[in-house]
């Protein structure tokens, strides 16, 4: 692959753990880009694949970048598919079949999100390309997984959602559920399908024995129900919505200041007696009615002695200065919206915001990569590419085609 345009290279620097796997990217939207970008960011080299007539609809997706010409960029589309190589194929088409299958001899992971199915009737499913290539790890994102009674449905984010608990978990008891404010069941799914794409990696480095990795939105939200599962199968107690509040554990929630809000999370008995010291109280940590943990998890203790200390503590400060009086002693953080966050200097430090150019449309910042490497760290500051910007360095370096061919290709709208 040294061949081919890295996005991600940067002169002396030190090479991604990943370098040299090569990644066929056949997905839209964010469960399989976010999860190919991660790859990309680790040093693997990601052909993100596209219809010629229709790309990937997330480059639709606000907010944009606009150039002084008025062509527009998805940053969002930017931001997870960033480091990537870009290439136009037509896989209805029979000619652009064997071009997928002649990649996929040459690549070492397949990440695909389509609905269950739709790639085996195109036969280009994870039985058909393990023929073309054994050690072919074939990583498959979808809303229900490839097995079950539900795998044919269609799904979103908030499919899996709702599917999978979490939004009848999700909000204040007092009102309608609530999703989650994000859309986890697209980023749970990726984590996953990283992990398991890892994972099958090493053992066909070991092996030469590819397969496939089903991992589904569903799945990723039911195993962030937390303690809701056996909550369920041990007291027959169904998790519904506790707005800040945690099912048991207490003080830990959000309480209002000065000039907002602030997490406290002080429920060990440790923490319980600094925080009693910090607030000038230091005798309340010997008070008979709260002087452990499990007097203070009571429902109706917390209610009548806990928070109401802790709401009049809170409130005679502003964020800043709870945070500078708890400093490195009690877990105490501010609520912090976005553009606070963005801002963190904390988060700059760690290079969790980068900035990248774009010609002809400038600089964008976006989030960084959270996986930290001291001796191949990731490199979240490449490009993303315009549809099918490599579609010809790609083709002649990873499907040996002369010039002559590509053109043909192109004549024909294969690619």
């Amino acid at each position: 692959m040294t061949t081919l345009h890295e996005p991600a290279a940067t002169e002396g620097a030190p090479r991604g753990p990943l370098a040299g796997v090569v990644v066929l990217d056949i997905t839209r939207v964010v469960a399989g880009p976010f999860c190919s970008m991660i790859l990309a960011d680790l040093g693997a080299t990601v052909v993100k694949v596209e219809r010629p007539s229709e790309p990937d609809y997330a480059r639709d997706f606000p907010p944009f970048l606009k150039s002084p010409h008025g062509e527009r960029f998805s940053a969002f589309f930017a931001q997870y598919n960033r480091n990537k190589l870009g290439l136009t194929l037509d896989l209805a088409a029979p000619e652009g079949k064997e071009l997928l299958k002649r990649l996929a001899t040459r690549a070492d992971v397949l990440v695909e999100n389509f609905r269950p199915g739709t790639m085996d009737k195109l036969g280009l499913g994870h039985a058909e390309l393990r023929k073309a290539n054994p050690r072919l790890v074939y990583t498959a994102i979808s809303g229900f997984g490839q097995t079950g009674p539900y795998r044919g449905r269609p799904a979103f984010d908030n499919s899996a959602q709702a599917a999978g608990g979490l939004w009848s978990m999700n909000g204040f008891p007092d009102r309608p559920p609530a999703r989650v404010g994000t859309i986890i069941g697209d980023l749970a799914a990726t984590m996953y399908a990283v992990i398991g794409t890892l994972a099958a990696l090493r053992h066909a480095e070991r092996t030469g024995e590819g397969q496939l990795v089903d991992v589904a939105q569903q799945d990723s939200v039911l195993s962030l129900t937390e303690n809701a599962v056996v909550s369920y199968t041990v007291d027959g107690t169904t998790a519904g919505p506790l707005g800040n509040a945690h099912p048991f554990v207490r003080p830990y929630e959000l309480y209002p200041c000065k000039d907002g809000y602030v997490f406290f999370g002080g429920y060990t008995d440790k923490f319980w007696r600094l925080t009693c010291a910090l607030f000038g109280e230091p005798g309340l940590a010997g008070d008979p009615e709260i002087d452990t943990m499990a007097k203070r998890f009571d429902p109706e203790v917390y209610e009548r002695r806990v928070r109401p200390l802790l709401h009049r503590w809170m409130a005679e400060r502003t964020r800043a200065e709870l945070e500078e009086l708890a400093g490195e002693q009690i877990p105490l953080t501010a609520i912090k919206d976005i553009g606070e966050v963005v801002n963190d200097p904390h988060i700059r430090e760690r290079d969790m915001i980068v900035d990248v150019e774009y010609p002809d449309f400038g600089g964008l910042e976006m989030f960084g990569q959270p996986i930290h490497l001291d001796v191949t760290p990731a490199r979240p500051r490449g490009l993303a590419p315009r549809a099918g910007e490599h579609t010809d360095v790609l083709l002649r370096g990873l499907a040996d085609l002369s010039e002559d061919e590509i053109a043909a290709l192109r004549a024909s709208g294969v690619v």
